[in-house]
């Protein structure tokens, strides 16, 4: 798993999303193709991108805990997603007149649930948007960008497309308005992002054939040239690529990039291609559930080399 080398740590990431209220002992996880079961391998790094649930409920987060917990990761990191209704405190308090006695309070209570001692006893870091480092016992350290934000879809944590809330007034786009509170940081400031939406262009596509991606979040990307960004919440654009940055042509277009084709994924085993930082990212959509919620697709197992603390 975690191994040393001379001027970097390997180190393993888990990575999966939009699990839906996912529970290992269900009988449709135990299914013909299912291969998000026990026995995980055993990971440094637990990433989670978030649509922990279907519609969220206090209930529903603690059995989230209860099956992270499961989880052999020394470290687990998990966003909220649109699916995550009320731990989006803004969105449910402009909402909460809609509901009636203990649910006006649930937010509250959602995110003790999320953070406090249930938390800590499955071994969950819940991140709120913004930058967050990371040490780890191999001696490795990280430091991940998260956000459970995407343009308006549907649910929790929107944005209008024209509002970006990744990049500040200097760097957004022609046309739009920066709303950035915690935006994404230059290279070579941040190793990971995790956001529950995917940028635009890359393990988009919905199964209609619209691409959703979010472009600020692209061009935040474009800035930040991060080792690793994952995602999901497009559930039929699982999969993976490695991006190419390009350089910029000078014109209003930051986003400039390649892809290569889809990696295989070789679950139970790691994938492991070393890039050199500022050059390549591997994004992952790391979605666990098909378009028919159900938990056909398989988790993603990434090796990153780190810098030694």
């Amino acid at each position: 798993m975690a191994s040393q080398t001379t001027d970097a740590i390997k180190t393993r990431f888990l990575i999966i999303s939009d699990t839906h209220n996912f529970q290992f002992e269900d009988p449709k996880s135990q299914g013909d193709g299912v291969t998000f079961k026990h026995p995980l391998p055993k990971a440094d790094v637990l990433l989670h991108c978030g649509d922990l649930t279907m519609r969220g409920g206090l209930d529903a987060y603690k059995n989230v805990l209860k099956m992270l917990a499961s989880i052999d990761a020394e470290l687990k990191l998990i966003i909220a997603g649109n699916h995550d209704f009320s731990l989006d405190g803004e969105d449910w308090k402009r909402k909460k007149g809609k509901y009636a006695g203990n649910a006006r309070e649930e937010h509250g209570k959602a995110i003790e649930i999320m953070t406090g001692p249930l938390a800590k006893e499955a071994g969950v870091t819940y991140l709120e948007e913004g930058t967050h480092t990371c040490t780890l016992k191999n001696g490795a350290k990280f430091t991940v960008y998260a956000s459970p934000y995407q343009p308006e879809f549907w649910g929790a944590f929107q944005y209008r497309r024209d509002e970006d809330r990744f990049n500040t007034a200097t760097q957004v786009a022609p046309g739009v308005t920066s709303i950035a509170t915690n935006p994404v940081p230059d290279f070579p400031n941040v190793d990971i992002m995790m956001t529950h939406g995917p940028p635009s262009g890359i393990l988009d596509m919905c199964f209609d054939g619209r691409a959703v991606g979010c472009e600020n979040l692209l061009r935040a990307a474009r800035r930040a040239k991060p080792k690793l960004y994952c995602f999901g919440h497009i559930h039929e654009a699982h999969g993976a690529k490695r991006v190419t940055w390009l350089e910029s042509s000078g014109s209003s277009d930051d986003g400039v990039f390649k892809t290569g084709a889809k990696e295989q994924n070789p679950f139970p085993e790691a994938l492991y291609k070393p890039a050199e930082f500022g050059m390549e990212t591997l994004m992952v959509n790391a979605a666990i559930m098909n378009l028919m919620h159900s938990p056909l697709y398989t988790p993603w197992l990434v090796d990153l080399d780190l810098e030694r603390t």
